[in-house]
């Protein structure tokens, strides 16, 4: 197992338990002690996770950022899962706002054969993902970039964005919950999803089932601002019936035909 492939592991873990001892990480890694005290320490340096006496817990905080570079790693069969079901929404000739999420980037790359697009994103990486296909036109929209997720945000990109209008508009989150709605690590990423959820007809959260039942720092919107929920596990009859109150259609990848 690769380094970056066991830190994945070792975060899934730890946000499956709540908390992971070194010994049992050692056993499940197939790695000695020493080596998982330098992945926690490392990843506690990183924001991911809180080091306690002899192993690590989840970091409870509700401005947890990851780094761009972690996320990629993090649940990738998940948003891979999400991306395909996003994508047999779009059509031939829409217009579409991608945020700076990795799901996005995930959606970016099942574009590739669709024809006739306008993809308008904050992100750098799905801009250059996407420059190099003639069937596609790319919108940056600018702003200060972020160093850790290599987004544009702030009052300058919120402009930008609403100086346009899509058919559709896809966003991830940090946190989704019965009562605060979805949420962000980040106040400007927040205002930046709130900005393309404006300027859209159709609104849809994209996020694995680990961003349920949380809330992070910013409100992006409440149930009534969203028309979809894509996301790769069944959810329970409680969240399917709280959707459907708020009108919001639930698209679960774990029951599609097609994944």
């Amino acid at each position: 197992m690769l380094g970056v492939e066991r830190k994945q592991f070792i975060f899934d873990l730890i946000q499956e338990r709540s908390s992971m001892t070194v010994s049992e990480l050692s056993q499940l890694c197939s790695v000695g002690e020493e080596t998982i005290r330098r992945d926690l320490n490392k990843m506690a340096a990183e924001g991911l996770i809180e080091k306690i006496y002899g192993g690590a817990t989840i970091r409870q905080t509700m401005h947890r950022v990851i780094p761009l570079s972690m996320r990629k790693v993090f649940n990738v069969a998940q948003k891979k899962q999400i991306a395909r079901c996003c994508a047999t929404m779009i059509e031939v000739g829409d217009t579409i706002f991608l945020d700076g999420s990795s799901t996005a980037m995930e959606i970016a790359h099942e574009l590739i054969s669709i024809k006739n697009l306008v993809v308008i994103t904050n992100a750098a990486e799905i801009a250059c993902r996407l420059a190099d296909n003639p069937g596609i036109k790319v919108i940056g929209i600018g702003g200060t970039m972020r160093e850790l997720t290599r987004t544009f945000v702030g009052n300058s990109s919120v402009s930008a964005i609403r100086g346009y209008y899509a058919d559709k508009t896809f966003i991830c989150c940090d946190g989704v919950d019965m009562k605060t709605g979805i949420t962000d690590a980040h106040e400007m990423e927040a205002d930046v999803r709130k900005a393309m959820l404006g300027q859209s007809t159709l609104k849809v959260l994209a996020s694995d089932h680990t961003k349920f039942d949380k809330t992070s720092f910013a409100s992006i919107t409440d149930f009534s601002g969203i028309d979809v929920v894509v996301t790769d596990r069944t959810l329970s009859a409680q969240w399917v019936s709280l959707l459907e109150a708020h009108d919001v259609a639930c698209h679960f990848c774990d029951t599609d035909p097609a994944n």
